[in-house]
């Protein structure tokens, strides 16, 4: 950033000062923006070489001003402020004339030109500058004590964005550049060459790399790199995943899985897109049983290398991403030294020369055309004896020495194989966030649809909205709760995720499992539900939904089969069960069923059973309660059962083949009590009276919500009665009644832009 002494500043330069303060206040100029300005700063005649290279400087958006500059433009308003009435200002242009004045008049060897004042006004105008109102809250006018609307919409933005705003608006404002724009391509070929394009020019602007080192242009953060794919997830769902990736899941491997000798060769490529690369995993005949695939890594002593084979048609690796663009690939094998195999490892295979053929021993085919996602290039690859050297392998976990011994730290393989998919748990987190996105985007085009389509209504009257009818506010308005709900569970998961350590990460491998699970599951039901929402409208294309439905409806596959990860789940619970009593001895097992004798007196009790007052119903430590109960009757019983059919002697395997639907069951419990707790802890948090207010009316209907969809199993168990269920199914109708004037705010608080919700029965 080019440095130069606020009194230094000429005419010519404070006039550009705040029409460049207004097109940054938002964190980010795009490049079209970008390319405008600096094409109007050239074309200025008699403009001295250093006041041009210092507004070129201004307008650079790889650096752009930081907080000094920002100060000193900040500064300069300010004086200007002490015997200037903005009121009598009517725009960006004249605050620069006036600038200019002060700077030295008409007299100053450098005062701005009448072509200088025409190209701001031609940048005022094409740039859309949003007059004075960000100058006048510099200096606001003295006066009464406006407040805003209790349910400002960009108030639950805030909450949802948290620390992550201001890059989430960058982004935004990014994507809302020409040059991102959406048209509907149907030939796979040109949208894949499309989202690619988009990658390129989202990761020089750094947001590919923000979760790997400093040291290699990012920033440490896998918070943020979340944040911008979910925000990625609003605009394009095939690029999100191209994202996701080459910088989550390629880069990601390299991060975690390799040492620095990788790092150092790798991963600043990796992040600027320069080196494209895929993660090479699934195999057509293994799916979700990675630790099981066919393909080998043989080390060779006597040229020091690997070979990386196919042995047959079934491992090929099936579904690739960036199969078809990658140059290299972070391929999944049973590397095997000195004729034993030590489990499944990483090895870095590059797969295209220079000039984008395939190099020799790669069979590289294109998936074709899918369901949805189309944008991303999905393939399947094959290697005939291919062979790359020793250090290709990505050792973080497991390494071969110069004299061609295996060495590991973990002795145990399975251990091994488990920490080393432990590492790369990020992607099922950004996965279940993307899902959400989609889930979002979809509920604001329905409900801004219900808030205008009328349909029916009493004789000679004007039709009624149908977002009036209480049977259209039931399919949604739970749903936006949900949203919020599944939302807080997923902020505090990708933080738990940044900050695990080792007592740790075994919660968080077993909360990722659940939570993408639960959050595509959800997203998958929402867009259907939306789209019958809209009616015929919702089958167009321009709305949206048809591509919603079909590029997200594979995010219940991806990065982990959903009923295979809730058994994850609920072997990870039962294995917690089983230490807890292991740890505890009898005195465990004491307190485990005197919590069980309180929640039968409990259950027992007929005035709990039949209490149906509202005080009681909205009560946090009812919905607790209920949630904790159902967990822990299912792990009880689960247990129990597991129990007698060991004592019978039958395999693991069988006991497991029988009881999969009772682990699923569990594994939803658990999932929901963890969400219903963080939501709580969210209210706890929330410092505005009003939001607090009310969100926790959202809260209720996500508990109470949740209570009734499982209304027979706690009928079923004795929980409550009928009467109970029958009040609780009230509340929602009620909750959904006292929303419904709040629910166009409610899917404005997403904070989606317009020109990402693109859908013309949204406007």
């Amino acid at each position: 950033m080019t440095s130069i002494a606020t009194s230094e500043y000429s005419p010519v330069v404070q006039s550009f000062i705040p029409l460049l303060y207004v097109a940054w206040a938002d964190g980010m100029l795009s490049p079209s923006e970008v390319s405008i300005i600096q094409k109007e700063i050239e074309a200025l005649p008699e403009i001295s070489s250093e006041d041009k290279a210092l507004l070129l400087d201004w307008t650079d958006p790889a650096e752009w001003p930081d907080d000094q500059t920002f100060k000193e433009w900040m500064s300069l308003l300010k004086d200007i402020s002490v015997d200037t009435d903005y009121a009598t200002i009517d725009s960006i242009v004249e605050l620069g004339l006036v600038m200019a004045d002060r700077a030295g008049g008409k007299d100053h060897p450098r005062y701005m030109k009448e072509e200088t004042r025409a190209a701001l006004s031609k940048l005022e105008k094409t740039l859309h500058i949003p007059g004075l109102a960000k100058f006048r809250a510099i200096h606001p006018p003295v006066g009464p004590k406006e407040f805003r609307h209790l349910f400002d919409p960009a108030k639950l933005q805030a909450l949802q964005d948290g620390d992550n705003s201001e890059i989430i608006n960058r982004l935004k404002k990014l994507l809302a550049d020409p040059l991102f724009e959406i048209s509907p391509i149907r030939a796979k070929e040109a949208y894949r060459d499309r989202v690619l394009d988009w990658l390129t020019k989202l990761a020089a602007q750094g947001y590919g790399a923000l979760g790997y080192p400093k040291e290699y242009g990012g920033e440490d953060d896998i918070i943020k790199y979340a944040a911008v794919f979910e925000t990625l997830a609003y605009f394009d769902l095939s690029l999100a995943v191209k994202f996701g990736v080459q910088f989550g899941l390629f880069g990601g491997s390299v991060h975690q899985l390799g040492t620095k000798k990788h790092h150092d060769l790798y991963l600043k490529d990796a992040g600027s897109a320069k080196l494209l690369g895929c993660f090479a995993m699934t195999e057509t005949g293994h799916g979700s049983n990675v630790r099981d695939l066919e393909t080998t890594a043989t080390y060779k002593p006597d040229t020091d290398t690997l070979i990386i084979n196919s042995p047959s048609e079934a491992a090929g690796k099936e579904y690739i991403g960036n199969a078809l663009h990658c140059q290299i690939a972070s391929v999944f094998a049973q590397l095997i030294v000195n004729g034993e195999s030590q489990g499944v490892h990483a090895i870095l295979v590059p797969i295209r020369g220079e000039n984008g053929s395939l190099l020799p021993g790669r069979r590289v085919e294109d998936n074709g055309y899918k369901m949805g996602l189309n944008g991303v290039d999905n393939g399947k690859i094959w290697f005939d004896q291919v062979e790359v050297p020793r250090t290709n392998l990505l050792d973080r976990f497991g390494t071969i020495t110069p004299e061609g011994n295996y060495q590991s730290q973990i002795a145990k393989p399975s251990k091994r194989f488990f920490t080393m998919l432990g590492t790369l748990v990020a992607g099922r987190i950004c996965v279940a966030k993307g899902a959400l996105s989609a889930a979002k985007v979809s509920l604001h085009i329905a409900t801004k649809y219900a808030l205008k389509r009328r349909q029916f209504g009493p004789d000679n009257q004007q039709e009624q909205l149908i977002m009036d009818y209480p049977s259209h506010q039931k399919r949604l308005i739970p749903r936006i709760a949900k949203s919020y709900a599944t939302h807080f569970m997923l902020d505090e998961l990708v933080k738990m995720y940044a900050h695990r350590d080792e007592s740790s990460i075994r919660e968080v491998e077993t909360l990722a499992a659940g939570v993408k699970a639960y959050a595509t599951w959800f997203a998958t039901d929402t867009i259907q539900t939306c789209r019958e929402a809209c009616g015929g409208k919702g089958y167009l294309w321009e709305n949206r939904f048809a591509d919603l439905k079909a590029d997200s409806d594979i995010f219940t596959t991806f990065e982990g089969d959903n009923t295979v990860l809730m058994q994850l789940v609920s072997k990870g619970l039962l294995s917690s069960f089983k230490q807890e009593f292991s740890d505890s001895g009898f005195m465990g097992s004491i307190r485990y069923l005197a919590n069980q004798v309180s929640d039968s007196f409990l259950t027992i009790n007929p005035m709990y059973k039949r209490k149906t007052d509202a005080d009681h119903l909205l009560d946090h430590r009812f919905h607790l309660h209920a949630f904790q109960y159902r967990e822990r009757r299912i792990l009880f019983a689960l247990g129990s059962r597991m129990r007698e059919m060991f004592k019978k002697r039958i395999t693991p395997y069988d006991v497991f083949i029988r009881t999969q639907n009772h682990m699923i069951s569990l594994a939803k419990a658990f999932i929901e009590r963890k969400i219903l707790e963080h939501f709580i802890q969210t209210l706890d948090s929330i410092e505005d009276t009003d939001v607090k207010e009310f969100m926790e009316r959202i809260y209720q209907l996500f508990a109470l919500d949740t209570i009734e969809s499982n209304k027979g199993w706690y009928l079923e168990h004795d929980y409550v009665e009928g009467v109970k269920t029958k009040a609780i199914r009230r509340q929602v109708e009620r909750l959904c009644s006292e929303l419904r004037p709040h629910v166009s705010l409610l899917v404005e608080g997403y904070g989606i832009p317009k020109s990402m919700v693109s859908a013309p029965i949204a406007i």
